[in-house]
């Protein structure tokens, strides 16, 4: 004896071709979810990107001639009033143990392509070691800050 479904108090399930098209509208809409998601990410992470310090003169860790002037140049435009440095002697000849010793008479400036802190001194700077520390804000109002060493020869 065989029970069919109506005998057993079972309801008929509606066409298996409308289960197929809501599974079918529920994969496309996940897939097409993924890259907007992704898309989201890149834009938010564009959006968040902070200036960055892109080169300077002297070259980090280089050795020079004497020089009168550091610039520093970033990724962006700098905000002025809040950009700055200030270049400090960590070591002179003669003086292992020399206690870092701030340079006065550095007139600071921005170049005019707006991105370059200029940093520019009367006289050219003794035979030494010396470290730029210098701080950047841009139009997205985020401080940065950094340092970086240079020797005159």
């Amino acid at each position: 004896m065989s029970l069919t479904g109506a005998a057993c108090g079972f309801k008929r399930a509606a066409p298996a071709d409308h289960v197929f098209e809501k599974d079918h509208f529920m994969t496309h809409a996940r897939l097409l979810a993924v890259p907007a998601a992704l898309l989201a990410l890149a834009g938010a992470t564009a959006a968040s990107a902070h200036a960055r310090l892109v080169s300077t003169t002297p070259a980090a860790n280089s050795g020079v001639g004497g020089t009168n002037r550091v610039a520093l140049t970033f990724s962006e435009r700098l905000l002025v009033p809040m950009s700055g440095g200030d270049v400090v002697m960590t070591g002179h000849p003669g003086t292992p143990h020399h206690a870092p010793m701030k340079i006065a008479g550095f007139k600071r400036s921005i170049a005019r392509d707006g991105k370059t802190l200029e940093l520019v001194t009367a006289r050219p700077l003794a035979k030494g070691n010396y470290q730029v520390r210098w701080h950047a804000v841009t139009a997205d109002t985020h401080r940065i800050a950094g340092a970086f060493a240079f020797q005159v020869r």
